[in-house]
């Protein structure tokens, strides 16, 4: 019995001993798993952060749009009817077609009457003749002083197209084949904005009307009109006729349109 008791007894430690063993064995391997997971689960969403931070700074780009693509894409562009779009004032003869800068020929072809640098034109109109982003004929397409025009450049529009492209008449202006301080008559002239509010434009490079320069800002356009006055026009068998409320011959327009529509 002794011996028989000492054996159990002797198993009984060594199984009990050996159950201790595997159980402690589980426990530290469920500990080391536990440990694991929660530094996998602590690495990942610093590596999701880090990888949404990359996107966030490097951005897909976007392709850049060739000044040709942009420019004919702008010339197909269909006309819109607004009520912005009148019919505008008649340019004046001016018989010079050389020797010119841009200001003192708008202001030969257009009558206006405003100082200053073609850059200064648009703030220096102000009060005294309409502005707005709409281009109609007759009007002084006011450019911005920028890169190697710093002073700026007035043009006047001699037609409306579309939405979005204009013909210019406009003196001194750089190209192939053109001359310091010539007149260009025509010239395409196309709105490349976002909004189509003539902020930014491309001029057609020389005498092709099918090549378009680097992009210029614009503030707009200055119309041949007092501000604040009305502009009242008549059709009468395709003609058009423009004339401004408050305006010297206004009352005179008006009276000469009521006898030839039989008003």
């Amino acid at each position: 019995m002794r011996a028989g008791s000492a054996l159990v007894v002797f198993s009984v430690l060594f199984g009990s001993i050996a159950v201790v063993s595997t159980a402690d064995a589980n426990t530290t391997n469920r500990q080391t798993q536990k440990q694991g997971r929660t530094a996998q689960q602590q690495v990942q969403p610093a590596q999701q952060r880090q990888a949404a931070g990359a996107t966030r700074q490097a951005p897909t780009p976007r392709m850049a749009i060739a000044p040709q693509e942009q420019a004919q894409s702008a010339l197909l562009t269909p006309a819109v009817a607004r009520g912005q779009f009148t019919s505008g004032t008649p340019l004046l003869p001016v018989s010079m077609t050389g020797g010119l800068s841009c200001v003192p020929y708008v202001r030969m072809a257009t009558g206006m009457n405003v100082s200053g640098d073609a850059r200064a034109w648009w703030y220096n109109a102000a009060g005294v003749y309409a502005r707005g982003q709409q281009p109609e004929r007759g009007a002084v397409l006011a450019f911005m002083g920028s890169g190697g025009m710093s002073r700026g450049h007035v043009a006047v529009v001699s037609r409306v197209i579309n939405a979005r492209t204009v013909l210019i008449d406009h003196a001194n202006w750089g190209g192939p084949g053109l001359r310091r301080g010539q007149v260009i008559r025509g010239a395409t002239v196309v709105d490349v904005s976002d909004r189509n509010d003539w902020t930014q434009v491309r001029v057609q490079v020389g005498y092709d009307n099918d090549t378009f320069g680097r992009t210029y800002p614009t503030h707009g356009f200055i119309y041949n009109r007092p501000e604040g006055n009305r502009v009242f026009t008549a059709s009468v068998q395709g003609m058009q006729e423009v004339a401004m409320a408050g305006a010297s011959h206004g009352a005179l327009h008006m009276l000469r349109v009521g006898e030839t529509l039989g008003d």
